[in-house]
């Protein structure tokens, strides 16, 4: 099919939002003609990020729902029923062939306005574990992409097809150079990676601040991305440390060219996302990680230990996470070259560089139903 006009939805955190820009970004690259239009959330990365690449964005107002018994939840369902209403207006003016949804809260009334407009949709759920909202709109949806094996025992025989995460594709594909000089770094010098995925962690900023003594003696690099909105406390908690920061040491609140910086580096330290975990195998990257106990079900503990298991990965939980132990936990790794590589290979065969491309293929199956 040629001359596609899909719409894509997904927000809240880069884990959705990186899945659907590469698949956009290949679908231009090898169907030009294909028409895309994004719809995201107010205040969401998405609405930086997807008009930052060129790519036309609407944005709708919603929210999560609350765990716990909340009048907020009141308001949650009103937004849902609005953002379906302007979903339904958004869609019948653009007419798509095909509606895809990355995940977050916003692709649901994006999807349901789409399945009530009997338009066909593809959902891609990134994580071992399904989330709410893809449960959701599983029910009526005509394909799910997953990126682990593990999740297609939770739909319909016959609907989950194993793509892998079109993100890995990308930074497995990445011809970008990074130019270390903007940190005032060297190339020829190992470099471990540490950041909290786009918005920061909390409790890995503070363990870093805690660490900085022990990795102020090192002859590695270190860059550390501590989330832009919470990259004031942390430069604030380094003063008032009162160190001052060897030149091998980098703490930046974000890294924008991120694709071309993963192949760069030796060690990546953060959270078990899926997003990140595609890029990362798909690369080759020894791991630190730090899943983040917050997330539903605990799937990044889930996908961690998978890593772990593998001998891809090392494993901190938030409750063991200390300065002491995530310095002792890179150090370990930044020492010990030939651990350094075996981590990588078992990495590497965990890898899916292909994924954009099964993707695609799958969001092609449907605009041609």
């Amino acid at each position: 099919m040629t001359d596609m006009r899909i719409v894509f939805s997904g927000g809240g955190t880069g884990g959705h939002i990186y899945p659907a820009l590469a698949t956009i970004k290949q679908l231009k690259a090898t169907e030009p003609a294909t028409d895309v239009l994004y719809i995201g959330g107010e205040r969401g990365l998405e609405k930086q990020i997807v008009p930052a690449a060129n790519i036309p964005f609407k944005a709708l107002a919603v929210q999560g729902f609350k765990r716990s018994l909340s009048l907020d939840n009141v308001k949650t369902v009103y937004l849902f029923l609005t953002a379906t209403h302007q979903a339904k207006r958004l869609l019948k003016a653009f007419k798509p062939d095909v509606v895809v949804g990355t995940g977050g809260y916003v692709s649901g009334p994006v999807l349901y306005a789409a399945q009530l407009l009997h338009i066909p949709t593809v959902i891609h759920e990134q994580n071992s574990v399904v989330g709410v909202t893809n449960k959701f709109l599983a029910r009526h949806a005509d394909k799910v992409g997953v990126a682990f094996a593990a999740a297609k025992s939770a739909f319909k025989p016959a609907q989950a097809v194993l793509v892998g995460n079109p993100r890995a594709s990308e930074v497995a594909h990445s011809q970008a150079e990074f130019d270390w000089a903007n940190y005032h770094f060297s190339k020829d010098i190992p470099t471990v990676l540490i950041f909290g995925g786009s918005q920061g962690a909390l409790k890995l900023n503070q363990a870093m601040v805690e660490a900085m003594p022990q990795f102020n003696q090192v002859t590695y690099q270190v860059l550390f991305a501590t989330g832009t909105k919470r990259f004031a406390d942390v430069q604030a908690a380094l003063t008032k440390q009162g160190l001052n920061l060897a030149k091998t040491i980098q703490v930046v609140p974000y890294i924008e060219d991120m694709p071309a910086l993963m192949p760069a580096v030796d060690l990546v330290v953060g959270r078990a996302g899926a997003t990140s975990i595609a890029e990362q195998t798909a690369l080759g990257k020894p791991m630190v990680l730090i899943p983040s106990p917050y997330v539903t079900n605990d799937h990044q503990t889930k996908n961690a230990r998978s890593l772990v298991n593998a001998g891809a990965a090392t494993m901190i939980t938030e409750d063991e996470l200390t300065g002491n132990s995530l310095f002792k936990a890179i150090d370990e790794i930044m020492q010990n070259v030939p651990k350094r590589q075996l981590m990588a290979e078992e990495a590497k065969k965990l890898g899916q560089p292909d994924a954009v491309n099964q993707f695609i293929d799958l969001i092609k199956l449907v605009a041609n139903k």
